[in-house]
């Protein structure tokens, strides 16, 4: 009897624990709205729809502007996997997930201006999630979060120790469903909305999420639709439901949400001032539907064309839009073999790919057993029977499957304490935001407390686990860093001494901010560049810098990931040694290619060409741009100099060197770290002067760059064949390309622009000219700079006269 009790109460729970697992792994109905990529999205401005389109590849994106009624075809032709809009723009995914692209449909143009997000083509990127204002995603199979800002505003990051299975994002806010713990709501951004969101749904798990302007909606772990978050306009009323797994895909706006339902694929919405009335949709089955803040369209079953209705959408008029087929889902290259194939897909596609139809995913949901009748009066029953036995039996079947659960959480949480070592005061601090660091006596925690100077220990280690226990972790959960290389790496120096040879001088290849690099070569056969701090000695100023400098560095380069950014591929930390390993830049760094003894005199160099210049110059202009502008929180690299810009084996040019970056000011603040830093020659006057620091410190370094590009000068030289005084290539360069004698000034080493490389060469000479300005109000931003140099590097391809119209842009803020 007792076996027979055991056996079944084992069953039981293994039953229960299976259902769950299945429900919440496989349970991923389609949801998507304001936040979440699909391949359907909406800008407000213009009130802009744009799909990815079906039929052979390219699956390229086609967009439809209702304001003036046009239909565009956006650049580059090539295929897309997912799309989300935000209020003034919209992102993409290509295909293969490894590079995000940003277009701004602001404006009224016959094309949309686009710029390169992020690109990595060994760290892809899914659940794309676009709010008002920002934009995330998360890293494939880890689930940690990537953001990036598209306006000086700050946002707030989780935690770097939490991954998310899916992820959507509103007004200044995202939310996500954690991977462990529950499948519970993690919320982070704006902190008012963002937690009042997050304590809305406590510890009720999820199995997914959508955001709107201010709430959010998703299934629970049951299968039945809930809503938190901002009710002003009635948004989080949830329709009575009949059942669980009702309602499929969600599509929420600012002030309504809208679902459809499963059944029949109708829509049916909420709030918003009773003006999103569905009844405009009856008879019409949809494939997905997604919002703007005021508006929403949806892609229908019956030819796969885009309805949209709303109070914001061309004075309410349900229209279809006059966009080419859309593709309800991205076609992939699998079998679908989990979720089995869209029933149109081989139409869809043109048998280039699949699409996997996720409503196939979805299991029947557990009917759960009606309850065991209630045992009888203790009275009717003066002794022991078979029923009540029976009832007893029962009793302790529930007890005992209670008390099997509650043993179950006991043990995970006393593998968790023991893992983590709270249970011994040792709690793990992870932190994907970077703490200030600062290069005085007194140091911060990422949440502005002060550490005390009685134990300087705490600080390094602190910042150290900080950037790069996220990588570890990836590490530990099995993502093997051969398959990864991107990810930090802990080396031990017995390895860096066998990959450089005992750090030999034939291995040496430069320096950097706190030491000397070296060419390494890594038991796996990976080839690297490896920077080792400079001896100690005896004096604690220059251990304090090299330690300031190695933290830096490897906090920063952990969590940054852009085509124009040298990769960090690990570090060690032995002792009073400190190396980072990066990937090795065949190509070398600009200064040399450009000022180095063997090169001053060949005339065959492939930088001997102002196509390739002017493309080195937009390479790294971007790099910088993407530290300003989309990296959270934003960074000051503080030492641009052509040392600085490596190139790669592509001849693609990356900056290095970010052992004197700091975090950004707050906007409308100025930071003013202990002392000036950078390079003679580079450095921005102001800053040094004044000791007031602003990204534009960061464009007067790159203008002086684009000088040494043009002129081929040095950013000090001396002016006469016989060595006269030193010059600035600012003052060398500046009065010549104002007095319209440029041509006097370029590296002959070059020779003249070809008639169609001259304007591109002037834009380029004017856009240093005001990078170099003595007050960095008077210098344009990185988004301008990118901006010349890519038009810049078209008018090098282009006739003289077919562009010649162009405008130079130069914005002072």
């Amino acid at each position: 009897m007792k076996n027979s009790v055991n056996l079944r109460l084992t069953s039981v729970t293994v039953t229960v624990t299976v259902t769950l697992v299945f429900i919440i792994f496989f349970l991923t109905p389609s949801s998507h709205a304001l936040g979440s990529g699909t391949t359907l999205a909406i800008t407000d401005a213009s009130a802009t729809v744009c799909g990815v389109v079906s039929g052979p590849p390219p699956h390229r994106i086609e967009c439809y502007r209702g304001s003036s009624g046009q239909v565009i075809a956006v650049a580059p032709n090539v295929s897309f996997s997912t799309i989300s809009g935000g209020r003034s723009f919209f992102t993409g995914l290509r295909s293969g997930n490894a590079s995000l692209l940003l277009w701004d449909t602001s404006n009224n143009n016959a094309t949309f201006e686009r710029k390169r997000l992020y690109n990595n083509g060994n760290v892809p990127l899914e659940n794309l999630a676009v709010g008002d204002s920002h934009v995330c995603a998360t890293v494939a199979n880890s689930g940690t979060v990537e953001c990036w800002r598209i306006n000086n505003e700050t946002f707030e990051l989780p935690s770097g120790s939490e991954n998310f299975s899916s992820i959507s994002s509103g007004y200044g806010f995202s939310c996500g469903i954690l991977k462990k713990n529950g499948s519970f709501i993690k919320c982070w951004g704006e902190r008012t909305i963002s937690s009042e969101i997050e304590n809305g749904f406590g510890n009720m798990s999820m199995l997914s999420v959508v955001a709107g302007g201010e709430h959010v909606c998703g299934l629970n772990s049951t299968g039945f639709l809930v809503c938190k978050g901002n009710n002003s306009f009635g948004q989080i009323n949830v329709p009575p439901q009949s059942g669980a797994l009702e309602y499929s895909g969600l599509a929420l706006g600012a002030e309504h949400s809208c679902a459809i339902r499963r059944s029949n694929g109708s829509v049916v919405c909420w709030g918003g001032r009773g003006q999103f009335d569905a009844n405009v949709t009856n008879g019409v089955s949809f494939e997905l539907i997604v919002s703007g803040s005021n508006f929403t369209c949806g892609l229908t079953t019956v030819n796969y064309s885009v309805l949209c209705w709303g109070p914001g959408w061309s004075n309410s008029r349900f229209e279809e839009l006059p966009l080419t087929r859309i593709l309800p889902g991205p076609c992939v290259q699998s079998s679908c073999s989990e979720c089995g194939i869209h029933p149109d897909s081989q139409s869809l596609c043109s048998g280039f790919g699949n699409i996997c139809n996720p409503n196939t995913c979805l299991p029947q949901m557990p009917v759960p057993e009606p309850p065991p009748p209630p045992p009888p009066p203790a009275a009717a029953v003066p002794s022991p029977s078979p029923s009540r036995s029976k009832t007893l039996t029962r009793g302790l079947l529930a007890f005992a499957i209670v008390g099997s659960v509650g043993a179950f959480i006991g043990i995970c949480s006393i593998v968790y304490c023991l893992w983590t070592g709270v249970c011994f005061g040792k709690k793990k601090v992870h932190n994907s935001v970077q703490p200030t660091i600062t290069r005085g006596g007194s140091s911060s925690t990422s949440n502005g407390g002060s550490v005390a100077n009685s134990s300087p220990p705490s600080r390094s280690s602190t910042i150290r686990r900080q950037a790069s226990r996220i990588m570890m972790r990836r590490q530990r959960s099995g993502t093997s860093s051969a398959k990864h290389p991107d990810r930090a790496e802990e080396f031990t120096l017995a390895e860096l001494v066998a990959a450089t040879d005992n750090f030999s001088l034939e291995n040496k290849i430069g320096a950097g901010s706190f030491g000397v690099v070296y060419k390494g070569k890594l038991a796996d056969g990976r080839e690297v560049a490896i920077k080792r701090g400079f001896e100690t000695g005896s004096k604690m100023k220059k251990y304090q810098e090299k330690e300031s400098a190695f933290e830096s560095e490897l906090a920063f380069l952990s969590r940054l990931h852009h085509k124009h950014l040298v990769r960090l591929v690990g570090y060690c930390e032995e002792k009073d040694e400190r190396l980072l390993v990066y990937e090795y830049m065949k190509n070398g760094a600009l200064h040399d290619h450009l000022h180095g003894k063997s090169n001053v005199e060949k005339s065959c160099s492939v930088l001997n060409f102002w196509k390739m210049r002017i493309k080195i110059a937009l390479d790294a202009s971007r790099g910088i741009e993407y530290l300003h502008n989309y990296a959270v929180p934003s960074i000051i690299h503080r030492d641009i100099k052509s040392s600085n810009i490596l190139i790669d084996a592509n001849w693609t040019a990356r900056v290095s060197d970010f052992g004197l970056s700091l975090m950004s000011p707050e906007p409308d603040h100025d930071q003013r770290p202990m002392k000036a830093a950078g390079t003679v020659g580079y450095i921005d006057p102001e800053y040094y002067g004044l000791n007031v620091l602003t990204a534009k410190s960061d464009v007067y370094g790159l203008g002086v760059v684009l000088l040494e590009l043009l002129t081929g000068k040095r950013a000090i030289f001396k002016n006469g064949e016989d060595g006269g005084n030193p010059l600035s290539v600012v003052d060398f360069a500046v009065p010549a390309i104002m007095a319209g004698e440029l041509v006097k000034i370029l590296d002959p080493r070059v020779g003249a622009p070809e008639p169609n490389e001259v304007e591109a060469v002037e834009l380029m000479a004017y856009t240093a000219m005001h990078c170099v300005n003595l007050e960095g109000k008077d210098r344009p931003t990185m988004a301008d700079i990118v901006s010349n140099l890519e038009r810049a590097l078209v008018l090098c391809d282009s006739s003289h006269d077919s562009i010649s119209s162009g405008i130079i842009t130069i914005v002072s803020e």
